[in-house]
C-alpha cells in the first residue's frame, strides 16, 4: 500500500500555472525521487503536500487518509515532516537545542507547569534531551551537541536539519535538496543517511539536483517539466529517456539538471 498517494495536484500564481494535473506515490521504505529545473514546479509540488499551498486541483492522500490542504503541523503529528531548500537553524542556538526544538509537537505541556520547574516538566525536558542526542546519533553530529549551529560546516547543517525533521517520528519525510551545496565528501554523508533512513522503513521524497546522488539512491524517479510530468520510472528508465536526457541530464556522464 501506498504510504503517500498524490493525485492530479494543480495550482496557478496570476494566470501562470505552476503545477497542473502532477500524481505520484511512495511506499514505505522507498526513495522517490523530482527532478526538473528550475521553474519546473518541484518546490512548489511540495509545498501543496506538506500543506504549505492549498491545491486548486487534486487530492493528497497520507495512508489512506485524504489530507489535502492539511496545515502543516497537523500533517506531522501524522507523521510527514519536511526540510527545505535553505537552512533553516537556529544558528546561536547549541546542535542539541535546535534538535529539541523539533520534539515540541511531541512534548508538549501545560506552560504553568514548565514555568514551574514541576516533575512532569522535567522529565518531559529529560525525554526531549535524550531523544535529541539519540538522533544526533543518527546523522553522525552526537560529538557536536554542544556546539553552536552556526559553527558547523554546511553539509553537518544538512544533517542536523534532517535530525531535527525526524524529531516528530516521521512515517515520511520530504528533503528539499539536500546536497545542494554540500562537497563531494558532504553528499556521500547525506546519501548514507538517506539510505539508511529509508532502510528504516521511513518513506523519502527528495527533490535533488545532483544527479548521480539521485541515480545511485532512487527507487523512482518523476520528471518534471514547466509544472508537468514529462516521465518517469527507475533510474535505468529515466536515465534512458530522449527527453530527460535532452532536458535535464545532458549528454556528458554525471550531467547535473539546470539550477
Amino acid at each position: 500500500m501506498n504510504l503517500l498517494s498524490v493525485e492530479g495536484l494543480g495550482i496557478s500564481f496570476g494566470g501562470l500555472r505552476a503545477v497542473h494535473d502532477v500524481g505520484l506515490s511512495v511506499k514505505a521504505g522507498e526513495i522517490v525521487s523530482i527532478i526538473g529545473p528550475n521553474g519546473a514546479g518541484k518546490t512548489t509540488l511540495f509545498n501543496m503536500i506538506s500543506g504549505l499551498y492549498l491545491p486548486q486541483a487534486g487530492r493528497v492522500w497520507l495512508d489512506g487518509q485524504d489530507v489535502t490542504g492539511m496545515a502543516p503541523h497537523l500533517l506531522a503529528r501524522r507523521g510527514l515532516s519536511r526540510t527545505f531548500q535553505n537552512l533553516q537553524i537556529f544558528q546561536t542556538m547549541s546542535v542539541l537545542e535546535n534538535v529539541a526544538a523539533g520534539f515540541h509537537l511531541r512534548e508538549r505541556g501545560p506552560v504553568w507547569a514548565d514555568l514551574l520547574s514541576l516533575p512532569g516538566s522535567r522529565r518531559r525536558t529529560a525525554r526531549t534531551l535524550s531523544g535529541a542526542r539519540d538522533l544526533l546519533a543518527r546523522v553522525g553530529l552526537e560529538r557536536a551537541a554542544e556546539q553552536e549551529a552556526g559553527a558547523l560546516s554546511y553539509g553537518a547543517l544538512k544533517r542536523l536539519e534532517i535530525a531535527r525533521a525526524l524529531a516528530v517520528s516521521p512515517r515520511l519525510l520530504l528533503l528539499d535538496e539536500p546536497a545542494a551545496g554540500c562537497n563531494a565528501v558532504e553528499t556521500e554523508e547525506i546519501d548514507r543517511l538517506i539510505a539508511d533512513l529509508a532502510a528504516s522503513g521511513i518513506a523519502i521524497l527528495l527533490v535533488e539536483h545532483d544527479m548521480k546522488l539521485v541515480m545511485r539512491i532512487s527507487n523512482h524517479i518523476v520528471v518534471l517539466d514547466h509544472g508537468e510530468k514529462i516521465a518517469e520510472g527507475d533510474p535505468a528508465t529515466v536515465s534512458r529517456n530522449p527527453a530527460v536526457i535532452a532536458a535535464y541530464l545532458g549528454t556528458g556522464e554525471g550531467a547535473h539538471a539546470d539550477g
